[in-house]
């Protein structure tokens, strides 16, 4: 496959999503209580390394705000950010242990619901992080997605104070960014090609920082340096190398060191896990990243940090689906972006400190919005309360404790809903018959299917020969789980380009290529 037969769609993606990442980066080291150019390494090593590395075609990785606690911890805990570092490495070897002992199934067994809110979660905490930003106001970290704040407020008390101590300059230029950004997307990327090239996130920095150059003398309309981006500058090449830091390998018979290890790979294991199984979600082309080639990826990726002092990587979803909604088609923007990364921070870092935090966070309140859309709730809402249920809790828990907690909540939300309906184990059948030399595979859903089946099911519609039948049987099926119909509606479109023939039986009759497995569905009386 040609990586460059996309670059009109994939170099204006890498560009949105290296100003989102830049701030991300520098914030999450900050959040940490890392070295500010830790978080940068972080970013290039992710998008380089783990994009060439990985299965995913839209995936970034980088530092995730989901292990900021965790290393502010360690680095306190281990005595110093080089012990630190040996564990970053340790952990990235357990993580590349994991993917050849095929642990990355594990993602399979988190329900639609449970992903959806996650990814609705971040969103409005993207949007309630940005708004202080967005006016000016910069008493919060960028990075900390906690809903309780350190210095002991909270994303609410933080817009508040926000409204109350609103700066002008930025505020100016936000709004500015923000139409900008509104009137590229809804009005100019449908009048001419050229504003499809030319992102309206790259005019909008640039605007931002042609203010800050005009305004900047002025006391009533000028952005402050507190209100910039906030690059290290060295002054020499010796400088810059001397940013970067190696781990200390005499602390490898360290027991706390190793507990370290297994707690990074753990968590940043399970956090690509859902970023993978959301963000594939999100893929216009139903693409289906190899769970266990991506935690190969991830674990290369966060050995390499950690030997040159980056901070821990994961697949991140701010990136990921920044990307993706900038029209990222494969993983050459995820690349790109981590070259855009290392040029700027090695030839132009004083030009990076001259965008305002407050376009940043108008770019940022899109991507928000589009990962939590009211329309969301709403279609969630008709699926029914065994959908709608784990999907609130789950945005609730991020929104209100952490990320890991919130999925936690869900799940077990989610775990309870299928107990509570299922009163055994859901299973499927499928046999071959080869006869006059086409293949038919007969596939028989049992009473009860439920989302503990998407690996088992994903896997047999995913091994079907190109130019073979199915014969998809649902006449005694009677629960059939909203991620079960979401796989079978994928692998419809999957179907259209392997030239598979699908043929539904059910007790309403046979249909054959279904065009919508979803409302066919949703209309028969006895699938709730």
């Amino acid at each position: 496959m040609n990586i460059f037969k996309n670059l009109k769609s994939d170099l204006p993606a890498s560009i949105v999503v290296f100003f989102v990442a830049l701030p991300l980066c520098l914030g999450i080291a900050l959040a940490s209580g890392a070295p500010l150019f830790s978080g940068l390494i972080a970013g290039i090593v992710g998008g380089i390394l783990v994009g060439i590395l990985s299965g995913s075609q839209i995936g970034v990785s980088g530092p995730a705000a989901g292990l900021a606690a965790i290393v502010l911890t360690a680095i306190g805990s281990l005595g110093g950010f080089e012990n630190f570092l040996l564990a970053v490495v340790l952990g990235g070897v357990i993580q590349m242990i994991f993917g050849f002992l095929k642990a990355g199934i594990i993602g399979y067994y988190f329900p639609s619901s449970v992903i959806k809110g996650m990814l609705t979660g971040i969103g409005i905490i993207i949007i309630l992080k940005q708004i202080p930003y967005f006016f000016g106001y910069d008493a919060s970290k960028q990075a900390d997605l906690m809903f309780f704040q350190v210095e002991g407020d909270t994303f609410f008390s933080g817009i508040l104070n926000a409204i109350n101590g609103i700066s002008l300059g930025p505020t100016i230029i936000a709004v500015v960014a923000l139409v900008i950004l509104l009137l590229w997307s809804s009005v100019l990327s449908k009048k001419a090609k050229i504003f499809t090239l030319i992102q309206g996130p790259l005019v909008a920095v640039v605007f931002g920082v042609l203010y800050f150059i005009f305004t900047k003398d002025s006391q009533v309309f000028g952005i402050t340096q507190q209100h910039l981006v906030s690059v290290p500058v060295p002054d020499s090449f010796d400088m810059f190398l001397g940013q970067f830091s190696t781990p200390n390998f005499s602390g490898i018979t360290n027991p706390a060191i190793w507990v370290t290890a297994f707690t990074i790979a753990l968590v940043a294991s399970l956090e690509t896990l859902l970023c993978v199984e959301a963000t594939d979600k999100l893929d216009p082309q139903k693409r289906v990243t190899p769970t266990n080639k991506e935690l190969l990826a991830q674990g290369a990726g966060n050995i390499v940090s950690g030997l040159i002092g980056g901070l821990p990587v994961t697949q991140v979803i701010v990136r990921s689906s920044a990307n993706i909604q900038s029209g990222g088609k494969t993983k050459l923007s995820a690349i790109v972006h981590g070259f855009l990364l290392l040029i700027s921070v090695v030839s132009i870092p004083t030009l990076l400190n001259k965008i305002p935090l407050s376009v940043l966070a108008s770019i940022l309140l899109i991507v928000g919005y589009k990962l939590a859309k009211p329309s969301l709730f709403k279609k969630m809402y008709t699926l029914g309360w065994k959908q709608f249920l784990p999907f609130t809790i789950t945005v609730l828990g991020i929104v209100f404790t952490d990320l890991l907690v919130g999925i936690a909540m869900g799940l077990m939300v989610g775990i309870v809903v299928i107990l509570i309906k299922s009163y055994q184990n859901s299973h499927f059948l499928h046999m071959e018959d080869k006869s006059n030399g086409s293949v038919t595979v007969k596939m028989t859903l049992a009473e009860e299917v439920t989302f503990f089946n998407k690996g088992a099911i994903l896997k047999e519609l995913d091994a079907l020969p190109e130019d073979s039948r199915l014969e998809l049987d649902v006449t005694k099926t009677r629960y059939l789980d909203n991620d079960i119909i979401e796989i079978l509606e994928d692998f419809q479109e999957k179907a259209k380009t392997r030239n598979i023939f699908i043929k539904l039986i059910s007790e309403r009759g046979i249909v054959e290529n279904p065009k919508s497995f979803i409302d066919f569905f949703t209309l028969r009386p006895k699938i709730k």
